[in-house]
């Protein structure tokens, strides 16, 4: 079967974009001999949300953590083909891994957020990464738990545990901290599947309002999610990729049958 290749582009109303385009070509990747994804194909949109949806093991999760070379960290993994960020190689020789990761934030499954305080959850990154007087520290801080939907809750308690906050505030705060880092990529590996409606409406909120800002990525099994939340959608299985469009016509007029037969809950 011929991959599947995707071209999809920012609202052109928009303002210019600050988050950086994301393109995978001829992707492939492989845990020791098993090979999770197949000559990926993907043009993923600055300035939007794209959603990842299919099967449980189907190669989501790994694509997502391509993107900041995440699985590296696992042995015996190889890959083919490249991801590129605003036109940069990322698998290149001599690209700092490190400052790939600050540009491109990741926020996991399950909340983790360090046994500190609120305050040097958010500061870690910053702290390691650039020398920074403390007053611009303070402001930052401010700044990212601003734009994570999270100081009000939090400005009187900054000194306390980031581990007495509740699941959904854990979770923003997690986001905090890796937009304190100035990424132009977010990713999110399912990020509201352990939280309440409530907590998950929030994290929606606010990821609506960062997509003016970032290039949005998110893994999602909740399809109803990934219809009201994202501009595209990628819909991956058996690590292809089937199908890849605007998520109005993706969830009323998909293409692929097996797209169809996933979005209308006959398997999956």
């Amino acid at each position: 079967m011929t991959p599947a290749t995707a071209v999809v582009a920012g609202n052109p109303t928009a303002a210019p974009a600050s988050g950086a385009g994301v393109s995978a070509k001829n992707f492939s990747f492989w845990y020791g001999e098993k090979q999770a994804l197949h000559s990926i194909n993907l043009e993923i949109a600055a300035q939007a949300i794209t959603s990842l949806i299919g099967p449980s093991g189907c190669g989501k999760s790994t694509f997502l953590r391509s993107i900041n070379r995440m699985n590296e960290i696992i042995p015996g993994v190889r890959r083919e083909g490249d991801i590129t960020i605003n036109g940069e190689d990322i698998y290149a020789a001599g690209v700092d891994v490190v400052d790939l990761r600050s540009r491109v934030g990741m926020v996991f499954q399950r909340s983790n957020p360090f046994p500190k305080s609120i305050f040097d959850n958010v500061a870690y990154g910053p702290r390691i990464n650039t020398r920074i007087a403390r007053r611009d520290l303070d402001e930052l801080v401010e700044q990212s738990l601003r734009r994570a939907a999270l100081w009000e809750e939090v400005k009187e308690r900054l000194g306390e545990s980031a581990l007495g906050l509740s699941g959904g505030q854990q979770q923003r705060l997690c986001i905090a901290r890796a937009l304190a880092n100035g990424p132009k990529v977010l990713l999110l590996d399912e990020p509201a599947s352990a939280l309440d409606p409530l907590a998950t409406q929030k994290i929606e909120e606010l990821l609506f309002e960062l997509k003016s800002e970032l290039t949005v990525v998110i893994v999602t099994h909740n399809l109803q999610q990934a219809a009201r939340l994202s501009d595209y959608t990628a819909f991956f299985y058996l690590g292809e990729l089937v199908e890849t469009g605007a998520t109005d016509s993706m969830f009323t007029r998909p293409s692929e049958e097996r797209t169809n037969a996933y979005i209308t809950g006959r398997f999956g």
